[in-house]
């Protein structure tokens, strides 16, 4: 694992703590007070992953997978099945190989989400980091109806050393991204990072304008690869579950960006918003430097969750 991996992989798991305590309690109870395995075991454990927002149907999952490979094979003893139970989690979060391909093609990423999720701030630091791989990058300003966002996104230009394409407050996002396509293909830029506008409690509205962004797009810029990444809080729990249902009702989404996972004792929503939108985590945000949101990893995020001791002594 490289230094900056490290880095990162370290401050997750000072992030997750409060999650992990409220599970480690839990699992030892569960995985050292148990002497046998039966419905009780299993009760118990269920609760100890709803309680960590793990969610209801995604916990149902993980402990019937459970509950086939103990059956398989043979397992008798509680503590045998931590291990197992932590496999069945990861698989619930694997991303496809295939999930950044967008990165290195000629593409157009939409960035939605509610307001305060720090959407704009992804966009931000997305862009950085694109930059610092030699990725020519634009930014279009089209969350237009938010005060102040199109100034916090253009400062977010300035801190990454990107070109920025905004209207005036107020004015119709789609214009926005027709400038900023045209500016993309002036600039021979690699990556066009949108930041749109979260009106969720208009769904009627927001569908109306995304369809309109993506017709421009679809018109404009054919041959561009589109990605839409959903930005939730962590910390939110299952509201930012609900967010993503109410989102995917009206926008492809091809990946979930979630932030603010320092400090939450909701880590545990990332498996249950993977699993039940069939969506993937693509990256986690855990601070507020542009390398403070990375590229989502289900080993060490479970290991993170679960137990990193056995991670860091490695």
């Amino acid at each position: 694992m490289s230094e900056g991996k490290k880095g990162f992989f370290s401050r997750l798991v000072s992030g997750l703590t409060k999650t992990r305590k409220s599970i480690a309690a839990g699992f030892d109870y569960i995985f050292g007070g148990f002497t046998k395995i039966d419905d009780d075991f299993y009760e118990e454990l269920e609760e100890v992953l709803v309680m960590a927002d793990i969610g209801i149907h995604t916990t149902e999952k993980i402990i019937e997978d459970l509950k086939e490979k103990v059956k398989e094979q043979r397992i008798s003893e509680p503590a045998r099945c931590k291990d197992l139970l932590i496999s069945s989690i990861k698989a619930q979060m694997t991303v496809d190989d295939h999930a950044y391909d967008f990165e290195n093609e000629k593409t157009v990423i939409l960035v939605i989400g509610v307001n305060g999720v720090g959407k704009t701030t992804t966009v931000g630091k997305l862009a950085g980091q694109y930059k610092n791989v030699g990725k020519k990058v634009v930014m279009a300003a089209a969350d237009t109806f938010r005060a102040a966002a199109i100034e916090q996104l253009t400062e977010w230009s300035k801190r990454a050393n990107v070109d920025i394409i905004a209207g005036q407050e107020g004015s119709d996002p789609a214009a926005v991204i027709y400038d900023a396509i045209a500016a993309s293909k002036a600039r021979h830029a690699d990556i066009l990072i949108c930041d749109t506008a979260g009106r969720l409690h208009n769904k009627k509205n927001l569908m109306a304008e995304l369809g309109k962004i993506n017709r421009i797009i679809d018109k404009e810029y054919p041959e561009a690869v589109r990605e839409t990444l959903i930005v939730l809080d962590g910390t939110t729990g299952q509201n930012a579950l609900a967010q993503a249902k109410q989102f995917k009702e009206v926008a492809d989404i091809s990946g979930i960006v979630l932030t603010k996972l320092d400090g939450t004792a909701k880590g545990g929503i990332a498996i249950a918003i993977q699993s039940e939108l069939g969506v993937p985590v693509k990256y986690i945000g855990i601070g507020e430097k542009i390398d403070d949101l990375q590229r989502f990893n289900a080993d060490d995020f479970v290991d993170a969750l679960f137990k990193q001791e056995d991670k860091e002594t490695t």
